[in-house]
């Protein structure tokens, strides 16, 4: 049938089709136009493993020397390193810290794959299991430093003042939180300053405490080749305050 007497709804079909085949051109046209990015493999050399705890407690202040600089240099987090720690771990800290989606270790300390083993709860309270998992990463994979990672503005510390200060009760299993940061609470009434930000700092201190307890870890730091260490974040700054 000649063209001129298609039916009308034909003749628009057939005008869109042109209309997205030229779309289709120009498109290629455009995308044929951009260089893809070239990758560059790194060429860093590999990082010496850490057995000595002072070492690793130096690797964690410069990296969060770099965050807070803003020059991070995210080491360890080629595509080449994930095929090396898929083949075996030797991280050189274990951090202990808070839930709070603020704070994650790896991002403040400037550290990549396999570099860190990250156990966190809600103000970084302690039970069996994470006293296990410490244990298993001190023990086992024989990481030298522990860190106990507190932070400015700890919501499970505030809720626990807000619960003691008032009648209420917390509900479920966060009873279990509040009963273990109550001490430390306790005893920040008789510092001078600011509640919340004592409570904090000692809730560090007496999780450090009591995982000074552990027959497994109490071993390894007579021994010398473990650590505990605590320090304190800032949201605001980004900076870890070592204690």
């Amino acid at each position: 049938m000649p063209i001129d007497r298609l039916p009308r709804r034909d003749l628009l079909r057939l005008a869109g089709l042109g209309i997205l085949s030229a779309g289709l051109t120009a498109c290629s046209s455009s995308a044929s136009m951009v260089t893809p990015p070239t990758l560059v493999p790194s060429t860093a050399s590999p990082e010496p493993v850490v057995t000595d705890p002072n070492e690793a407690l130096s690797r964690l202040r410069e990296g969060n020397q770099r965050f807070v600089a803003d020059k991070e240099g995210h080491p360890n987090s080629s595509p080449s390193r994930r095929t090396t720690v898929a083949a075996g771990q030797q991280p050189f800290a274990t951090i202990l810290g808070c839930v709070d989606s603020r704070v994650p270790p790896e991002l403040i300390f400037d550290r990549g794959l396999g570099d860190l083993f990250v156990i966190r709860t809600a103000g970084h309270t302690l039970d069996r299991a994470v006293t296990g998992s410490i244990e298993f990463g001190a023990a086992e994979l024989k990481i030298p430093l522990i860190l106990v990672l507190g932070h400015e503005r700890c919501g499970a510390v505030k809720a626990t003042i807000e619960l003691l200060e008032g009648s209420g009760e917390a509900p479920g299993d966060i009873a279990m939180l509040v009963e273990a940061i109550t001490p430390a609470v306790e005893a920040a009434h008789a510092r001078p300053g600011d509640l919340l930000d004592n409570a904090i700092e000692i809730n560090v201190t007496r999780t450090i405490a009591t995982l000074r307890t552990s027959s497994v870890l109490a071993e390894l730091i007579a021994q010398g080749k473990a650590k505990i260490a605590g320090a304190v974040y800032d949201l605001d700054t980004g900076a870890v305050r070592f204690l």
